[in-house]
């Protein structure tokens, strides 16, 4: 369950070869990452339009709020900070069993306590620290993956021999087991449940979960200008190289329909190179891709509960910082409430995954949803002379014509991402384990709505 729902990028789901997600769709699985892709580039590049022209902590929170309304506010903010208290309970009460493969006389507990501890210090640091620990975790992703790619590559131009004994090569997209399309768009199999491609579309976009934290950085990074639209138009890229381009060449060496999640497409790619350290290595790698979770998780959230407190949708202690700029209730707070979510899963694991995380699934689809629908509502404020900075004074298309990182196609994008995201909300319906997450959504929504009317009342 942890992988499929790893937030930051490539997290564990992808060296464990997306096994759901290619078992559904076989080689097809490309095709949904690449549209998938697409509409979770368009979303953040809504988030990001209003990022460049009004950065500010907790983003899209605080856009709903100002843009939208003070409810659209609170709602936003806490299913976000909500998410990724789930997010980062899952990944800590995995820490464990990665720990203990070189360690395995630790107690699972024990680690999630000294990672959790360890994680929220340095978020304490500032954010310099937190942008330091993210970067060599994201580096010993990138290169294992690139490890993993070009690994693959030397197995299909050296004709080396593979585990399964069928020649390596691309065309196994094609000849195996049905082809590309073995399932389908949309097929019933014999035990009712259903397969194919827009199946694997549910399973693909919550691998895609946290790539708007750009739109979250937004406050404390220096030239948004600059390093906003660069950071997003990267994303591009790193959908085409670690989802495509790595699934690509994984089921080029391996058979998709060999592909079970038990043993990892990356260590049988190693292993056909004659790297048999590759299985310690994986550890190494998904190691860190939890802590990296856990460390965007902390960050995001006590950065999430700092805008909520100056919106007036939070208790007033979260919206302090302190020297360093950094909103230190928010860090502790958000750290307790995951260290008793962690408490949860150890004592009640059944609750936690069926129940918890399918709060955490839908919660990503409602704040992609609430992204879209804010940047409708920027921009006609926008239009009616009531923009942000420079944009103040200016109306109708001179006004809108001066956002400087503009939404492709703005007049339409919107409604073709919500389009496109309402279809996913109806696809999970057909999946026993995601229809769980669309009831859980709607009681979600409801308990959040009730939640800000008693705020309201109690002022």
């Amino acid at each position: 369950m942890a992988e499929q729902h790893a937030p930051t990028g490539p997290g564990t789901g992808l060296f464990y070869g997306s096994s759901e997600s290619i078992s559904l769709a076989g080689p097809s699985i490309l095709l949904a990452y690449l549209v998938g892709g697409l509409a979770i580039f368009m979303i953040v590049r809504a988030l990001s339009e209003m990022s460049v022209e009004d950065p500010k902590a907790g983003a899209f929170s605080y856009y709903a709020s100002r843009y939208w309304s003070k409810r659209a506010g609170f709602v936003s903010g806490w299913n976000y900070w909500f998410n990724y208290i789930l997010v980062s309970m899952v990944e800590l009460s995995v820490v464990g069993s990665f720990v203990n493969y070189w360690f395995p006389n630790i107690p699972q507990w024990v680690s999630a306590a000294v990672f959790l501890v360890v994680i929220a210090a340095a978020n304490l640091l500032g954010v310099s620290k937190f942008g330091e620990f993210e970067f060599w975790f994201a580096i010993i992703k990138i290169v294992a993956v690139v490890a993993m790619i070009l690994g693959g590559l030397a197995v299909l131009v050296a004709g080396l021999p593979t585990d399964s004994g069928i020649k390596a090569s691309f065309a196994n997209w094609f000849a195996i087991d049905g082809g590309f399309f073995p399932h389908g768009l949309m097929q019933r199999t014999a035990d009712g449940q259903w397969t194919g491609l827009l199946m694997a579309l549910c399973v693909v976009m919550f691998s895609f979960g946290g790539t708007e934290l750009i739109g979250i950085t937004a406050g404390e990074t220096e030239s948004p200008r600059t390093t906003i639209p660069r950071a997003t138009n990267g994303i591009i890229w790193r959908i085409l190289v670690f989802y495509i381009g790595a699934i690509g060449v994984i089921m080029a060496v391996v058979p998709w329909n060999t592909i079970d999640g038990k043993s990892s497409p990356f260590v049988q790619i190693f292993d056909s190179v004659g790297v048999h350290a590759a299985a310690g290595i994986l550890n190494f790698v998904c190691l860190t891709a939890v802590m990296s979770v856990y460390n965007s998780g902390l960050y995001a959230n006590s950065r999430m509960l700092y805008s909520l407190a100056k919106q007036g949708n939070a208790p007033a202690y979260l919206g302090r910082l302190n020297s360093r700029g950094v909103p230190v209730a928010g860090v502790i707070t958000s750290a307790i409430i995951t260290a008793l979510a962690v408490v949860v899963v150890f004592l009640w694991p059944e609750f936690a995954f069926n129940y918890l995380m399918s709060i955490a699934t839908i919660a990503g689809v409602i704040n992609w949803s609430m992204i879209m629908i804010t940047e409708v509502h920027f921009r006609r404020v926008v239009a009616a002379g009531d923009g942000p900075a420079e944009l103040a004074g200016l109306h109708g298309s001179e006004a809108l014509d001066a956002i400087h990182f503009k939404l492709p196609f703005a007049r339409v994008m919107p409604y073709v991402v919500l389009a496109f995201l309402a279809l996913v909300v109806v696809l999970m319906c057909f999946s026993p384990s995601y229809r769980v997450a669309v009831i859980a959504g709607v009681i979600w929504l409801a308990i959040l709505l009730a939640a800000y009317q008693l705020t309201q009342v109690r002022k």
